[in-house]
């Protein structure tokens, strides 16, 4: 098929079917360039003592990073160390998985003091995005849970 007989469509509703085509094309041609095939989908959902969902985190690993898309807590559940634990918790999922680091964004509206108590270093702004806000790119150092001695043994030389 020449360039002359192309035809691009816009599409102001998601397609599941261009998103998959995008997904795999995209995910091919990174595993050709790099030799790594890993991305893992994360989803991570806090729950009241209904089952009502009151908090959650999507993200995904790929190349050896946790990338938190996106983290919700519901206003009322706000304040209560929810979103921490959901954070906490896909970060050690990371690290189980090999990762050496997690990034994310947020807007100068929303999250930055808490991801930053949380570790997060800032490592790029958008400035005007959206007008008369900013959108910031944070990123961690993820590091192994430190092993404890076992219980008993002498260290060498004692």
């Amino acid at each position: 098929m020449g360039i002359d007989s192309t035809r691009i469509s816009l599409r102001r509703r998601f397609d599941p079917a261009v998103s998959k085509a995008l997904l795999k094309g995209l995910i091919d041609y990174n595993e050709q360039k790099t030799g790594l095939r890993s991305y893992r989908y994360v989803q991570l959902a806090a729950r009241d003592r209904k089952g009502r969902v009151i908090g959650a985190l999507e993200g995904g690993i790929w190349y050896g990073w946790l990338f938190i898309k996106l983290l919700w807590v519901d206003e009322a559940s706000r304040h209560g160390g929810i979103g921490r634990r959901l954070i906490a918790r896909a970060e050690a999922e990371a690290v189980r998985q090999g990762c050496v680091g997690a990034w994310l964004d947020t807007f100068s509206f929303q999250a930055r003091p808490f991801y930053e108590r949380l570790g997060y270093r800032l490592f790029g702004t958008i400035d005007g995005y959206p007008p008369g806000h900013k959108r910031f790119f944070l990123q961690k150092r993820l590091k192994a849970p430190a092993r404890s001695p076992a219980r008993g043994r002498r260290k060498p030389g004692l």
